[in-house]
């Protein structure tokens, strides 16, 4: 239980990867209220998601692909406030533990989808959906 026994800029790059629950949360089009600042989420989903395996489909050049994907690290998990609170790398970072869903706690790594903890049930990608549409598919994320 590596999450345990280091701090978060002693992990590996493979045992941060490994963090990641495979939510994918962090993959939804999330818009900002100019007056109250607060981010809402919506169903909508990056277009470089699977939406069947709830992966990314360019994972190692996803930056390059979507200038605005936002990489999660050790040194900017601290500023991503918006995350969800069941996020495995903001809990890391809070010093909580992982839940017992996820898949480094019971080895199952579609225990996330069969419990209805991701967004594959919902989301669609975001060039199926009008921009002006965005607002109709805000969403509630489960905590």
């Amino acid at each position: 239980m590596f999450w345990k026994d280091k701090k978060l800029d002693q992990f590996t790059n493979d045992e941060w990867e490994s963090l990641c629950d495979g939510c994918g949360k962090c993959c939804l089009l999330k818009l900002e209220d100019p007056d109250t600042m607060e981010i809402a989420y919506t169903a909508c989903s990056c277009d470089q998601l699977d939406t069947d395996k709830i992966q990314c489909k360019q994972y190692a050049s996803r930056s390059l692909v979507v200038p605005e994907c936002l990489q999660i690290t050790p040194k900017n998990i601290a500023q991503l406030t918006y995350l969800p609170s069941t996020c495995s790398y903001k809990l890391i970072h809070e010093g909580k533990d992982l839940p017992e869903w996820h898949h480094l706690v019971c080895g199952d790594a579609q225990r996330i989808h069969e419990i209805g903890r991701s967004i594959k049930d919902y989301c669609v990608p975001v060039s199926r959906v009008a921009e002006e549409d965005w607002v109709d598919l805000i969403v509630e994320i489960e905590d």
